[in-house]
């Protein structure tokens, strides 16, 4: 008798295409909701602080325009003015931008730098002695830049390891770089003479003057190095805790050094684009200039105590103040108020700072009592 054997099962569940499980409306939407409700706790909470403020300034800048609009239609009128005014109120801004592309980073790190204005006109009356104008453009651009870097790496030292309070080292080197400069040049203008160097400021590439494309130079490359680098988060980190960033690791001493190099680096960027627009140099040069980019930052939103902060922000807090020079001038209004509604825009942006970073910690405290 032969043994029956079961039927075989059909093998063709393996050539069935795979089924994807039944998709639930409900789980949908809550889906849908949560990522939506991400994005929003994002832009309401301190992620989205810098976006918030960003456009904020494009908004200042809108009424800005706005003012212009209403008290010289006769100039806003013409469409080719508007574009030459444009550039020139970039132009303006493009000395003193990349000056606070530095000042940003230092105060981002906790400190202050009130000797960018002296260190810009100490490496123009360098690179324009007669001594060194003749080893040419080259020459004159090496002595700015390395000029500015000295004085920047004295300035780290006389903080980071001399321990002196940033406000007053930078404040004796302000005094200081002003008289070397003055003994350099015997206070004396000292003219350029060197064409490439004072074609710099009159050059144009695709009708835009190749200072602006400098200052987005310097501003891209602060931007990749303050947020996509190690540097960028070690300077967070040193503004924001010291001391936390002390036991993380982090060679505070050594940061704060490169910080305030950095920052005379760019004052040498900028003393060969001031001596380019006046085709000279003296000690008096970039007067207040350190005021300027100090309150170009502070409306940038970087915060004075240190750890937040935006090159972004800052380059339109540089634009909005050259914006209200420019709109001063064509109302043919005085310096004198000029500067008074400056000052008035930093109280006032100093007092905002204040207020969001006090409702910040009183946020923090209860979320602390909250989860204890």
């Amino acid at each position: 008798m032969s043994e029956l054997s079961p039927t075989a099962a059909p093998e063709r569940a393996a050539d069935l295409p795979a089924q994807s499980p039944p998709v639930d409306p409900a789980e949908t939407a809550a889906a849908a909701r949560s990522d939506r409700a991400g994005r929003l706790s994002w832009w309401r909470g301190d992620g989205g602080e810098g976006a918030k403020r960003n456009l904020g300034l494009l908004a200042t800048l809108v009424v800005l325009v706005v003012i212009g609009i209403l008290t010289r239609p006769d100039l806003y009128g013409n469409a080719s003015w508007v574009w030459g005014n444009t550039l020139t109120i970039l132009k303006l801004a493009s000395v003193v931008g990349v000056v606070t592309v530095g000042m940003t980073f230092v105060i981002i790190g906790g400190g202050i730098d009130l000797s960018v204005g002296a260190i810009v006109a100490l490496a123009g009356v360098w690179s324009t002695t007669l001594a060194t104008q003749s080893y040419g453009a080259g020459g004159m651009i090496f002595s700015a830049l390395t000029v500015g870097l000295a004085v920047g790496v004295v300035n780290g030292l006389l903080v980071s390891y001399g321990r002196l309070v940033p406000f007053i080292a930078t404040l004796a080197m302000m005094v200081a770089a002003r008289g070397l400069a003055a003994e350099i040049s015997d206070k004396q203008t000292q003219v350029s003479t060197n064409n490439f160097i004072n074609g710099i400021a009159a050059t144009d590439l695709l009708g835009i003057p190749l200072l602006v494309y400098i200052l987005a130079a310097v501003v891209a490359a602060g931007w990749v190095l303050l947020n996509r680098t190690t540097f960028g988060r070690r300077t967070v980190a040193v503004g924001g805790n010291p001391e936390a960033a002390r036991l993380a690791g982090i060679n505070v001493r050594r940061h704060t050094l490169y910080l305030y190099a950095l920052s005379g680096l760019c004052c040498g960027i900028a003393a060969v684009m001031l001596t380019a627009q006046a085709t000279s140099a003296q000690a008096a040069m970039a007067n207040l200039y350190e005021l300027d980019a100090i309150a170009a930052a502070i409306i940038g939103g970087t915060l004075l105590s240190g750890g937040r902060g935006t090159i972004i922000g800052s380059l339109l807090g540089v634009v909005i103040f050259s914006t209200i020079t420019n709109l001063f001038a064509i109302n043919g209004l005085s310096t004198e108020a000029q500067n008074m509604v400056k000052g008035g825009i930093i109280v006032a942006a100093v007092l905002i700072q204040q207020v969001q970073f006090r409702s910040l910690t009183q946020f923090l405290g209860r979320n602390r009592a909250t989860t204890t």
